[in-house]
């Protein structure tokens, strides 16, 4: 990792030095010896401006391919430049998924004039993905699916094959359907070149196998995927009939993106965030999460104000007020993480909530109690007070404990309200553990220590 990130750096010095010295051969001859995704990483580590000169020395033939491996935020920044007719002629040559990806980018009405831009064929295939929402199977499908009939032998889907210029990437299996488009089966290509000739296709097909409804959610898609270890499998609709395909390589993009879209949600970002974007919109998509964790830093500041006058009598609560609220919150994170993590892979829900709640309570309590022993005699040893030992041990058993039961329900709760755990869970068990740990010490320490 820390070799590729150099070269990419490397790679950076090495095109803005060229475009400051106008040497444009250089700059063409560094962009056609690299792979479309690898020209795409290099606009991420890029200014906009940079990006914008650069473009026009991408080669048209390649432009679709380095738009589909763009980053999000890179990509619609790109195409802020790009005049209809261009983004069209890039797109020709893309799978409809890719290009449909691309589309849904755009304004609606710039992804129209770009549809309208483009040939018969390409239009009716792209606007067939674009009936379905993004993150659906249906929004993911490749409609160029290889078809036969189940009647046909061996022998003429071999003749069939040789006619086709090329077979579609990730193409394992043929998708076997009758006349009005409905899918009957798959034929495996394994199967098909080692099959006697003479064999009818439908003595072969697998009748039975992963067909994915266009609806399903893309989560649930790379979720089988992973179980059945797939390559590709059928999209039908809700009458059987075969749509398209969807491959690993998609697949793969589904799972990338929803890590990335947990690590950004954590911090209150979306997946879409271009690191080198706009000053003034990132600034924007920012402000909403800082003026959420200042109300809860003020409704935390409000719980201390209430035991100044303690505070006041015993500095030494003032020092250790951060131990307590920052166990409470460390627990409470490894919690949220687990549970978030069985969410999204489906292995927590109603029927095991209860479960889990006892179990993380008890988790909570062994190490409350274990923590709180050490805490106590650090305590008592540094400020000569037995008792300080004993209300802060007091104070982290029962603020990991709510620890564990808000880490456990905070995403339990977000997840019937229809809310992303990732995104606002971290920011409510933070106002949590803090205020019951703030309150729970001071609280002890006003009615023992003062």
């Amino acid at each position: 990792m820390a070799h590729q990130n150099n070269q990419t750096q490397a790679l950076v010095q090495e095109i803005q030095s060229a475009l400051e010295a106008n040497d444009l051969l250089r700059v063409r001859e560094s962009m056609e010896s690299l792979h479309p995704a690898e020209v795409a990483d290099l606009f991420e580590s890029l200014l906009p401006e940079v990006r914008e000169e650069l473009w026009v020395h991408i080669a048209q033939d390649a432009e679709g391919d380095v738009l589909s491996h763009s980053h999000a935020g890179v990509r619609t920044s790109l195409l802020e430049h790009m005049a209809p007719s261009e983004v069209a002629a890039a797109t020709a040559s893309l799978d409809t998924d890719d290009a449909a990806d691309i589309l849904q980018d755009l304004p609606e009405p710039v992804a129209d004039e770009v549809l309208r831009s483009m040939d018969e064929q390409n239009r009716r295939r792209i606007a067939e993905v674009l009936t379905y929402p993004e993150d659906t199977a249906g929004g993911l499908m490749n409609v160029d699916a290889v078809t036969v009939r189940s009647d046909v032998d061996i022998d003429g889907v071999l003749r069939y094959l040789r006619l086709l210029p090329e077979l579609p990437d990730n193409t394992d299996r043929l998708m076997i359907v009758d006349r009005e488009n409905t899918y009957l089966g798959a034929l495996p290509l394994a199967d098909l070149v080692t099959a006697d000739p003479d064999s009818a296709v439908s003595e072969l097909m697998l009748t039975s196998g992963d067909v994915i409804p266009a609806d399903r959610s893309a989560n649930d898609v790379a979720k089988l995927f992973e179980k059945h270890d797939l390559i590709s499998a059928p999209v039908v609709d809700e009458n059987g009939r075969l749509l398209g395909r969807i491959t690993v390589d998609d697949v793969v993009d589904v799972i990338l993106g929803e890590s990335e879209r947990s690590i950004m949600s954590a911090a209150g970002l979306d997946e879409e965030h271009d690191i080198f974007g706009p000053i003034w919109s990132t600034a924007r998509r920012r402000t909403l999460w800082l003026a959420v964790n200042l109300v809860t830093a003020f409704l935390a500041a409000w719980v201390i104000g209430l035991f100044e006058a303690t505070i006041e009598q015993l500095v030494a609560l003032a020092i250790l007020m951060p131990v307590v609220a920052s166990m409470g919150g460390i627990a409470g994170t490894q919690t949220l993480t687990i549970v978030i993590r069985g969410l999204a892979l489906g292995h927590v829900g109603t029927a095991n909530a209860r479960a889990l709640v006892s179990r993380e309570l008890a988790v909570g309590f062994l190490n409350g109690v274990l923590w709180a022993v050490v805490i106590a005699v650090v305590a008592a040893a540094w400020f000569g007070n037995l008792k300080l030992g004993a209300v802060i041990g007091s104070a982290i058993v029962f603020n990991l404990l709510t620890a564990a039961l808000a880490g456990t329900a905070i995403p339990l709760a977000l997840k019937r309200m229809d809310i992303d755990p990732a995104l606002a869970g971290g920011v409510v068990l933070t106002t949590i553990t803090d205020v019951v740990g703030f309150f729970t010490f001071l609280g002890l320490a006003s009615f023992y220590l003062v």
